[in-house]
């Protein structure tokens, strides 16, 4: 997109020549003069990027524009490059200081040239915008002006549009009921029940709904959801569905899991189902192998357990429904009239009531939908954003659809549609956070502060004075998800995006026009077409034929998808033979690598770095030359020190060093290794996130503690083996942070005192607490943290005179609580009132723990409720019946005199569910390991 190029290279562009540089020859003013012609076009680019589909001659125009702007950055950026081989304090006061010092001529020279031939391409852009500037009636006025992002019209949208999928669409009872009828009719036969159709009709929002029906979950034992796509891999498919079966019961994996075969995997998930009546969802299935391969693993147990299956391939629904077992087959069919404007209404419209003055241009553009949820829920999600009280921007929308959407093919009109609804985002910042999610692979769940660094990386984020970046950034993500074009996969208890994806069929839809654009490359093989001079690059799968596909000496980012093949280890290098020069974006999370090439530190564009889940165990001390280095992501690597030359990363603003203790139980002490690092870490001040660096150590005289102090714009801190005698100077540090919405302490051992007492001003932006280690009293400060939505205690063995719950009940926004080893005292009581706002709780290893007492009034929004290791508790909570909202109970390694009352709890037969997790052991190939009997209120 030609207005994204250009505003990227006019926010770089324009610093760099106000200071004055004298540039060889007078190349100043050729760059002064590329940048006026584009700056005064600014404006109709927007008008220009949205038109250039209906219009080839136009599309070829503002081809030029973007390849303009694309070279004039190439050699800017290479223009610095070389004038950072040079020591200096800023890059600025250096170019002022040398510039007429640079020794090497042949290569100013050489950018003088090339400068020169894009200017000479320039006097031909004018033409053209004259041109299509008169044509579309686009005034000049304004084109200077910094676009911003309009806010959504209604904020009641956002709640709707944070959902895993549409849930609400209409009509969809009356398939669902059928598909529930099938899975849980009286019949031991094990059965598939497929449902087809194209894509966007809501299938998978069908099967996700009969999935997580209450009495679909409460029928079977045992549940997986397993999305398999075109790109699948058996092996991971196959580790995917052993996961959740054991995560279901909240118990580890069997030993080795992760590094068996795909005989050893179906034999484990077959002797784990074998006496199961199970339930697996298999979503999005495009090829019969990849049933087969599946279906291996499937136990035909006679219990009678159910396959979900949605493709878009009719063979495949007749052959796994009707051939390989006496399942059903469900068609799905689009929307009628009534139901599509019933959708349409609910999306649009705040009392889901169109006005009588929009019925005829609502009327009009429902019809383009041709019953397509998805269609309606994209092109609802621009109009809920227009004014109800006029016409004109609704007739603008109905304008812009043109007469090609008159026609029958489905899958052109979803297009245009769907890229209507790119087209309306208020601006480029937008359109371009939006393009850069296809970078995923498809039916990727995106980390959602991943994706936010990275985009932050890119230069997509406007600077916004009074926020941060990745404020504004969230804001954006925000703006997406209220629009639907992506989608919540997963929120926090406290309502914020954690994991979000982007619909597989607008991912086609968009793949196309970013390779149009030039913006991106995806590769999964030696199949892949490269476009000319990729910027972007997302290698998926294998490192294969990659080297010698294409120069990269224009790549600005490169990202890594489940890349773990044996080329990787020999093939990575020669990514980095000095053809990387530009790189700002390096994601090689999740590879194989154990060494990072030296050529990665010499990167002087580099601002972004993860090796992240990667072999490597120490960084150089050259990481101290990525000056503009701004996230370094080592979370799972098995670096455990950095070099003191980290602190010259001053732009540096996410730290992230540390790796969780898997073999570990849940609650383990110290089950996360952090970093030791001998710099004076204090001298990063645009840290934002610090996890988890240990402060146990003095060197040089050097306190860590106390060098925390000065890291006033943290948000996230992790500190892990503090002492008794540091915690006077961590309160003090603390007290300095008045930004940090998060924050996790632990002690050196178990029986180390964390003193926190003497924090006379806690940050009252805390959101997040965790404590592990041992407190002599509950800290008397927290209590006064409003904006607490999430408390863990571990391993602080209060004493019964000491109770935490007397101190938390009234925090307003306390969501989620979590009490491992905190409490030495009997007995526990939910006041009346109390934790209302609090949707899960977890009581772990409460030793002392004989009565759990609930009163009427107390927890009304509790969701989820995990007791386990309470060996003295002998019967369930008192007053359990109290919890109206309560979903889902676990009991885990309880007492037997407990588990042999649970029939004749009061209460219990109120929650939807109910699971009991005891250990007991069973042989295989791969030693013992836990395994679980699940049960449910409704029986086995």
């Amino acid at each position: 997109m030609a207005e994204s190029a250009v505003t990227f290279l006019l926010n770089q562009l324009t610093p760099f020549l106000n200071e004055k540089v004298k540039l060889l020859g007078g190349i100043r003013e050729e760059f002064v003069s590329i940048r006026d012609e584009l700056e005064r076009m600014r404006a109709f680019l927007r008008v220009a990027d949205a038109m250039e589909d209906s219009d080839p001659q136009l599309q070829v125009w503002v081809k030029q524009v973007r390849d303009v702007a694309y070279d004039t950055e190439d050699v800017l950026d290479e223009f610095m490059l070389r004038l950072a081989h040079h020591p200096a304090d800023g890059f600025y006061g250096f170019l002022r200081k040398i510039c007429f010092s640079i020794k090497n001529l042949k290569a100013r020279h050489r950018i003088a040239l090339e400068i020169r031939r894009i200017q000479s391409r320039v006097p031909k852009i004018p033409e053209g915008y004259q041109r299509y500037r008169y044509q579309f009636n686009i005034s000049e006025q304004g084109s200077t002006s910094t676009p911003v992002v309009n806010k959504p019209c209604y904020d009641h949208r956002r709640h709707d549009a944070l959902l895993l999928e549409e849930a609400e669409i209409v009509g969809i009872d009356r398939h669902k009921n059928q598909l529930i009828k099938w899975l849980v009719e009286d019949n031991p036969r094990f059965k598939v029940i497929s449902v087809v159709g194209m894509g966007g009709l809501g299938k998978t929002t069908l099967v996700k709904k009969v999935y997580e029906d209450v009495q679909v979950k409460r029928h079977f034992q045992n549940h997986a959801w397993i999305t398999v796509s075109q790109s699948f891999k058996i092996e991971e498919l196959l580790k995917n569905l052993i996961r959740q079966l054991f995560d279901e019961i909240k118990q580890p994996l069997p030993q080795r899991a992760e590094a068996m075969d795909i005989t050893e995997l179906t034999m484990q998930i077959k002797e784990f189902l074998q006496q199961s009546r199970y339930v697996i969802a298999l979503d999005d299935v495009w090829s019969i192998d990849a049933w087969h391969s599946v279906k291996l693993a499937l136990p035909d147990n006679t219990c009678g357990s159910r396959v979900l299956l949605t493709t878009r391939i009719v063979d495949i629904a007749s052959t796994t429904s009707t051939v390989d077992s006496h399942g059903h087959f469900h068609r799905m069919e689009a929307l009628t009239e009534e139901e599509s404007w019933t959708l349409f209404c609910r999306k649009t419209f705040q009392d889901n009531c169109c006005p009588d003055h929009l019925k005829e241009f609502s009327l009009s553009i429902l019809r383009k939908c041709e019953g397509l949820p998805l269609a309606i829920v994209a092109i609802s999600g621009v109009l809920a954003t227009k004014d109800k009280n006029g016409i004109h921007e609704w007739e603008m929308v109905q304008r812009s659809l043109g007469v090609e959407l008159e026609g029958n093919v489905k899958l052109e009109s979803m297009k245009r549609i769907l890229l209507l609804s790119y087209n309306d985002l208020p601006d480029h910042y937008l359109k371009i956070c939006f393009l850069y999610l296809i970078i995923f692979p498809e039916d990727h769940m995106i980390e959602c502060m991943r994706l936010i660094r990275l985009w932050i990386a890119e230069g997509f984020i406007e600077v916004r004075e009074g926020r941060t970046l990745e404020e504004v950034a969230e804001g954006y993500l925000n703006d997406l998800v209220n629009r639907s074009l992506i989608q919540v996969a997963k929120l926090t208890t406290y309502g914020r995006v954690r994991m979000c994806r982007i619909h597989d069929l607008i991912r086609e839809i968009f793949v196309s026009k970013s390779k149009e654009q030039n913006i991106m490359a995806i590769t999964t093989g030696s199949n892949t077409k490269w476009p000319e001079r990729v910027r972007r690059l997302s290698i998926q799968n294998t490192l294969e034929n990659v080297q010698q596909n294409r120069s990269f000496s224009q790549l600005r980012s490169l990202l890594m998808f489940e890349v773990m093949d044996p080329l990787c280890k020999s093939s990575m290098p020669m990514l980095f033979n000095g053809c990387l020069r530009l790189l700002k974006v390096l994601d090689l999370r999740g590879t194989s690598l154990e060494i990072v090439p030296n050529e990665v530190f010499k990167l002087f564009h580099l601002r972004y770095l993860s090796l992240r889940e990667t072999d490597v165990k120490m960084l150089p001390k050259s990481i101290g030359n990525l000056r503009k280095l701004e996230t370094l992501d080592l979370k799972g690597t098995y670096v455990t020190e950095l070099p003191i030359e980290i602190q010259k990363l001053q732009q540096l603003r996410h730290l992230l060093v540390y790796r969780y203790n898997t073999l570990k139980p849940y609650g383990s002490f110290h089950d996360a290794q952090g970093f030791k690092v001998s710099a004076k870490i204090g001298a990063l001040l645009s840290l934002q996130k610090l996890c988890y660096i240990e402060v146990n150590h003095f060197r040089g005289g050097l306190n860590m503690v106390e060098e925390l102090g000065r890291l006033t714009q943290l948000r996230r801190l992790g500190i892990e083996k503090l002492t008794r005698e540091n915690g006077m100077a961590l309160c003090s540090s603390i007290a300095k942070l008045h930004n940090l919405q998060s924050l996790s302490i632990t002690s050196t051992k178990e029986d180390e005192i964390i003193d926190l007492q003497s924090l006379s001003s806690a940050p009252q932006f805390l959101r997040t607490l965790f404590l592990q280690g041992r407190l002599e009293q509950f800290p008397c400060w927290i209590p006064s943290l409003h904006s607490l939505d999430k408390v863990i205690l571990s391993w602080s063995h209060l004493k019964s005179s000491d109770d935490p719950l007397q101190s938390l009940q009234d925090l307003p926004n306390l969501s989620e609580l979590e009490l491992v080893q905190a409490y030495d005292g009997e007995e526990l009581c939910f006041k009346a009132g109390g934790f209302q706002r609090l949707k899960e709780l977890w009581l772990i290893t409460l030793k002392g723990l004989r009565w759990v007492t609930m009163e009427k009034g107390t927890m009304p929004r509790l969701e989820e409720m995990y007791i386990r290791n309470c060996k003295l508790m002998e019967q369930v909570p008192s007053g359990i019946e109290h919890l109206t909202n309560l979903k889902y109970l676990n009991l885990g390694d309880m007492s037997n005199k407990l588990l042999t009352r649970i029939d004749r709890e009061i209460g219990l037969e109120r929650v939807p569910r109910l699971s009991i997790t005891t250990p007991w052991k069973m042989y295989n190939k791969a030693g013992p390991f836990l395994n679980f009997v699940l049960c449910s209120c409704s029986g086995c």
